[in-house]
């Protein structure tokens, strides 16, 4: 039984590029409904292994997609997306149970993945009695905030590293 791992995917474009690309989505949510199967684009080639399950979109967003994938983020197969239509993406993606939690960025044709390695899981403790988390003196009642604070800082210091 696979991990599932929670994507959020952002494309930015042209108005018909996000049209086109909510037409995708819906298509692929349909047959996924129907078929009780992961889905990918028919341009997509199936060797990424980064098949769509649980797709949904909230109401009134547009090019703004949130879904499952099994064990990893399928950042491969977004990023084939993302070069047929000629847009951009942002897509956050974790899966707490194998420690994964990320954002890749893809703009300009380059794509930037920054993710948490085991060090930064190990940056903050779990306090049982308080049934909160500890990190750098400070109390937090979800780990969510650290994690995004630690994400922050790396994504940071690697674009700082860039310049």
């Amino acid at each position: 039984m696979a991990n599932w791992c929670m994507n959020t995917v952002a494309f930015e474009g042209s108005p018909e590029a996000l049209e086109q690309i909510q037409q995708l989505f819906k298509t692929m949510a349909e047959k996924e409904r129907k078929e009780d199967c992961g889905q990918l684009p028919d341009f997509v080639s199936d060797d990424t292994g980064g098949y769509f399950f649980a797709m949904y979109q909230n109401e009134g967003e547009t090019g703004i997609f949130q879904y499952e994938t099994k064990w990893s983020p399928n950042i491969e197969a977004v990023q084939q997306i993302a070069a047929h239509y000629k847009v951009s993406f942002v897509q956050d993606y974790e899966e707490m149970g194998s420690g994964i939690y990320g954002q890749a960025v893809f703009e300009d044709n380059i794509l930037t993945d920054t993710f948490l390695e085991s060090a930064d899981f190990g940056a903050y403790q779990f306090d049982e009695e308080a049934d909160s988390y500890l990190f750098e003196g400070e109390t937090y009642e979800s780990e969510y905030e650290i994690l995004e604070t630690l994400l922050e800082r790396k994504i940071a210091f690697e674009q700082l590293i860039e310049q």
